[in-house]
């Protein structure tokens, strides 16, 4: 059978990059060159500052670097020196979670390998098992044609998606009637036909993957004259959307119907916790909620520069077209209690485990007085109580927190909030 002992991975980026160290750290006699255009990015990787975050990635790099990991942006020489070239990883897809991407590459549930049913393709389908047989049981390798491969990549993110939608949905009902997301999530989750992962309530999911792999569906499906099951899949990306617009609705509505002028402290950047990733952030899109209302953010995230939060929210579809309003509008700072020195509101939008240890007493007494706390990841459950006995009032999702609010009442408009009882049963005759 054909060894491969070269491989060329085309693209440095969250894919390639991590993909292609982990080969080379677990294959320690194939050399693996990661090749991109953008000299910055190649620059990074052969630096001590690799240009993504991860946890583990950087002792993976370094452990093979120069030895037969090697970035360059001689993209020529490193095909046609090469037996394998990874291109999209598409008929390879991965299924990587970002934050946990280096485990999720060195012990995966899965790989899937597709190719065409051809001699030539499945010879090369044995030859790429072959590499991944170096550390993956065979069991765990599946190899199918490459329809069969792309369609469960979209399939797969679909459905990881398709229960974040659902458990935000059922997450405005618990707002509305008095339950806790969290308690509903529970109960269902132990059902074993249901499971429990992906059924925790946030402000939205984001990333790369998900939202491209929904409507890249979509598309399929109403490219192939499907569009019922089109309309059933863009309900996902709408439930999102409404998730993100109705937490920020809220932000504006608790601060007394207006934050124009009002300083907001916004914790968390990235799409979640352990990434610098900021690709359809949930965060890119409540703070635009909040920048066309006129509010004065002061952001901070840990692992996110400066550069990169001006970038995202300078983009036309987020700053209308008006990039000089980030200017005037958005503070990044470099911690997270200078962000909430002064503020009205503080939101948080990524699950940072150094959010839970803040000091949030400290805080407090900084801010400006009513003290508005939004938990937008459900990251301090265990301290609403002590919250509240500081004198925040929290506003989070699925849940209702502070039963009484400071009042505000629009003229014609009734009371807000009231828990809705159920139904009264009715008597059986």
């Amino acid at each position: 059978m054909f060894q491969i002992k070269r491989i060329c991975c085309i693209g440095a980026g969250y894919v390639g990059g991590p993909t292609c160290s982990v080969i080379a750290h677990m294959c320690p006699e194939i050399t693996v060159t990661v090749v991109d255009v953008n000299e910055s990015r190649i620059k990074a990787w052969n630096s001590d500052t690799l240009p993504i975050y991860e946890p583990g990635l950087k002792e993976v790099v370094e452990s093979c670097r120069g030895r037969n990991l090697f970035f360059s942006t001689d993209i020529d020489s490193a095909i046609r020196d090469a037996d394998l070239v990874f291109i999209s990883v598409l008929s390879n897809p991965e299924f990587l979670a970002e934050g946990t991407a280096v485990r999720d590459l060195k012990e995966p549930d899965r790989v899937l390998i597709g190719g065409d049913e051809t001699a030539e393709g499945q010879r090369a389908i044995r030859a790429l098992c072959a590499v991944y047989e170096h550390w993956v049981p065979k069991a765990r390798i599946i190899t199918t044609n490459t329809w069969s491969s792309e369609l469960s990549k979209l399939a797969a993110n679909a459905f990881l998606a398709q229960r974040i939608s659902s458990i935000n949905s059922i997450s405005a009902l618990c707002e509305a009637t008095g339950a806790d997301v969290e308690e509903v999530a529970k109960a269902i989750g132990m059902d074993q036909r249901i499971g429990s992962k992906f059924l925790k309530a946030s402000v939205g999911f984001g990333g790369s993957c998900f939202q491209k792999d929904v409507l890249n569906l979509v598309y399929l499906c109403e490219a192939l004259n499907l569009p019922e099951v089109a309309s059933y899949w863009q309900q996902v990306i709408d439930m999102n959307e409404y998730q993100r617009r109705r937490f920020a609705c809220r932000i504006i509505d608790c601060l007394f119907n207006t934050v124009t002028g009002k300083k907001i402290a916004l914790l968390g950047f990235s799409f979640k916790k352990d990434t610098g990733d900021t690709r359809e952030s949930s965060s890119i899109y409540i703070s635009k909620y909040l920048m066309d209302e006129g509010a004065k953010l002061f952001i901070y995230d840990p692992k996110v520069l400066k550069e990169q939060i001006i970038h995202d929210l300078s983009q036309p579809n987020i700053s209308e077209d008006n990039p000089e309003r980030v200017s005037e509008l958005v503070t990044v700072t470099t911690d997270p209690y200078e962000a909430c020195q002064g503020a009205h509101a503080l939101v948080i939008c990524t699950e940072w485990d150094m959010f839970k240890e803040l000091d949030y007493e400290k805080i407090y007494k900084k801010m400006l007085k009513p003290a508005f706390l939004f938990d937008g990841r459900r990251v301090l459950d265990h301290l609403h109580a002590d919250l509240q006995n500081i004198g925040f009032q929290i506003e989070t999702i699925g849940k209702k927190v502070t039963i009484t609010r400071i009042p505000y009442t629009p003229a014609g408009v009734g009371p807000r909030n009231a828990v809705i009882e159920p139904p009264p049963k009715k008597a059986k005759v």
